[in-house]
């Protein structure tokens, strides 16, 4: 059972926490760049001097950090994100608290992503905004073989919604127990479309919060599916000609409690002037984003027609094929009006791309942007030339396309800070130039007889 903690809790609080769930380490978590959890396990008679002193490390053998002649660092822990690990408490438990680079001078460290997000909302933050979120992630479960060999066959078949008598519901409840262990607010969990393909929804909270979360849950649904044999994966498009793995995500601003994307007088859609600026702002900049939010080679074989990802800049309500959808309002549930952003997958950092999101948004909002028409057709149905006609753009499609983008992007250098632009852009050209070329099984089987 998670024991809830205040927004501020104090030293004592948790090492009387700690003391009672029988911990006896526990993890410094942050992630690099590409939103890979790192972790520093400390004993837990350690605790009270880290929280006091916070705990160093070598930040140069980081991706994206320091460089080797600057590499002291330190996480200073955020008590906030304490949380026992639930397969750790048939023993000495093991707890985890996620804490923030910073650099020896005691100033936050550029490239932290927590940083880097922790930023974009304080600029909200000035402007009288509190942003909440609630991403929808998705994710494949495959088998390994009585050699421990991953196979790449999912391990059911069942589709959308299916209420399944294999090992799919149970798994898919341990990782919910799991997650609602570590103060995850689990909504709901079904079967995706594709085979094998799983999806577990949290509540919507604050930015930064579920930003955490999103990491946690990550992290989660991966160590649970290991302990039933299962290897579960966040790669967007795993298995060819079956739909790819997305996040959506859901957003909405508030101030003073008050959603502000709520409109009484607009009877269609119910969305203020704010909200349209808002949207219109990650509609116009969702190219320069899609390195950010779509950051691998693989993002760009999910992002294609024919499996329900968007690759058309476009909104609307009904219509799943735009970029950015309104959900049903229901009468008087002001509070649940949003947008949602269908393009981003869960292979992203989520600081970072949520960052990105918000820069876009708030751009939008600061520059009053004007938002187009909504799209209600099938976009999938249009031809070339109506596209064209209704001014309808589209994603990029290649991680070379989208660095193209990024990197003339004075938005995005704004929004990570030069620092980490540099770092990014530099890591992923390096990602994009080792798949440009490489040498893949289908050239061979394509081309190695022919020529």
């Amino acid at each position: 059972m998670y024991t809830k903690l205040p927004e501020k809790p104090t030293k004592k609080m948790i090492l009387d926490l700690a003391k009672k769930e029988h911990v006896e380490f526990v993890n410094i978590q942050f992630t690099d760049l590409y939103g890979v959890v790192k972790a520093i396990t400390v004993p837990v008679d350690k605790l009270e001097s880290i929280i006091d002193g916070n705990v160093w490390f070598d930040g140069s053998s980081i991706s994206g950090f320091t460089r080797i002649c600057e590499s002291d660092m330190f996480l200073k822990p955020d008590l906030s994100t304490f949380a026992v690990l639930p397969w750790t408490k048939n023993g000495g438990s093991t707890a985890r608290i996620i804490g923030d680079v910073y650099m020896p001078d005691g100033s936050p460290f550029e490239g932290d992503p927590r940083y880097i997000l922790k930023k974009i909302l304080k600029e909200a933050k000035s402007m009288g905004y509190d942003i909440y979120l609630g991403p929808e992630l998705e994710f494949f479960l495959f088998e390994r073989d009585e050699n421990g060999v991953l196979r790449l066959l999912p391990h059911d078949r069942a589709g959308y919604f299916d209420q399944t008598t294999d090992k799919a519901a149970d798994v898919r409840r341990e990782m919910s127990h799991n997650m609602r262990a570590m103060g995850l607010d689990v909504e709901a969990l079904h079967h995706e479309v594709a085979e094998g393909q799983h999806e577990i929804d949290i509540k919507y909270t604050d930015a930064l919060s579920m930003a955490d979360q999103a990491i946690t849950l990550r992290w989660v649904v991966k160590e649970t599916a290991a302990r039933f044999g299962l290897h579960a994966t966040f790669m967007p498009k795993p298995v060819y000609g079956i739909n790819g793995s997305g996040m959506h995500v859901h957003q909405s601003l508030f101030k003073g409690g008050k959603n502000m994307f709520f409109s009484e007088t607009d009877k269609k859609y119910h969305l203020s002037t704010l909200a349209r600026q808002y949207m219109a702002g990650q509609l116009k900049h969702v190219r320069e984003m899609n390195a950010v939010i779509n950051p691998t080679v693989n993002s760009y074989k999910r992002l294609v027609p024919g499996y329900e990802a968007p690759v058309y800049i476009a909104w609307a309500a009904k219509n799943r094929s735009a970029l950015i959808r309104i959900p049903r309002y229901t009468e008087g549930n002001v509070s649940a009006t949003r947008c949602e952003l269908r393009c981003p997958d869960p292979s992203c950092n989520p600081y970072l791309a949520f960052a990105a999101m918000i820069g876009a948004g708030l751009a939008g909002i600061k520059g009053k942007y004007k938002l187009v028409d909504a799209v209600e057709e099938n976009i999938y149905h249009f031809s070339d030339a109506e596209l064209d006609r209704k001014g309808i753009g589209r994603l990029v499609g290649s991680l070379g396309e989208a660095l193209e983008e990024f990197e003339k992007s004075d938005l995005m250098r704004n929004v990570f800070g030069q620092h980490t632009f540099k770092e990014y852009l530099a890591a992923k050209h390096s990602e994009w130039d080792s798949f440009r070329l490489s040498v893949s099984g289908w050239e061979r089987d394509r081309y190695m007889e022919i020529y």
